[in-house]
């Protein structure tokens, strides 16, 4: 869970973050850009997927940033096994690799964010907070071709039968719409005037109905549903922030 730092008046949230990258230089100098990033507090730096694991344990980080390239394991298997000990973590790859099968093999073993190294400090801290409250990221321009590929792979309503949007109540479909734009849960409960709990127990309410495994899946259900009538329209979105 994020802390709280500082007097009770100001209220600032600290995301405790986990860099994880073989290149030391490089974890030296992002460690050193994140000094920038106001609500952030680097709690560790790992060089292998061991080392990530063992110490997304013992610090209990909120974000753990991960490259794909790790030795002893990879980035994907580390994510894996990150999140099989600490589930409530946001783990976010922070790599070279523009793939689509990096991208996806990502998504698929859990991450929840996806961002080249290309990225601003700037818009690196905006996505510590939005993953910290709840939500994902993406680079842009890998965003729209993971819906895509999402969609197309999910079932065609003729195939399926009656549509599963039916399952969902109309606070449901609401939820999912904004979470499938990239809306954080904080930014949910403040356009739908509810608590995040709230909107925390629609998201696993969603997830379970629809058999999908994360928000990243539910967004693809959202563009072929036609809740999020153009997958570019998340780009604008991340865009936008």
């Amino acid at each position: 869970m994020m802390r709280m730092a500082g007097t009770p008046q100001e209220q600032c949230m600290t995301i405790r973050v986990l860099l994880a990258d073989d290149n030391a230089l490089f974890r030296e100098g992002l460690a050193s850009l994140l000094a920038q990033c106001p609500a952030a507090e680097m709690v560790g730096q790992a060089k292998d997927a061991a080392d990530v694991v063992r110490k997304s344990i013992v610090l209990r980080p909120d974000v753990v940033l991960l490259d794909l390239a790790m030795p002893l394991g990879g980035g994907v298997v580390a994510t894996q096994a990150v999140l099989a000990e600490r589930p409530e973590v946001a783990v976010c790859i922070l790599t070279i690799s523009e793939q689509d099968a990096d991208l996806f093999a990502a998504i698929r073993a859990g991450a929840r964010g996806y961002l080249v190294k290309t990225i601003s400090i700037d818009e690196l801290c905006s996505a510590l907070t939005l993953l910290a409250d709840g939500g994902s990221v993406i680079t842009p321009h890998l965003a729209a071709r993971l819906l895509e590929e999402f969609a197309a792979r999910s079932p065609t309503p003729q195939a399926q039968g009656p549509s599963r949007i039916t399952f969902l109540s109309p606070r449901e479909r609401e939820v999912l719409r904004l979470a499938a734009m990239g809306q954080s849960n904080k930014g949910i409960a403040a356009e739908l005037v509810i608590a995040e709990n709230t909107v925390k127990v629609h998201l696993r309410n969603i997830l379970d109905k629809l058999q999908l495994r994360n928000r990243q899946q539910a967004a693809a259900f959202a563009v072929q549903e036609g809740l999020v009538r153009d997958v570019r329209a998340h780009d604008r979105e991340l865009d936008s922030r």
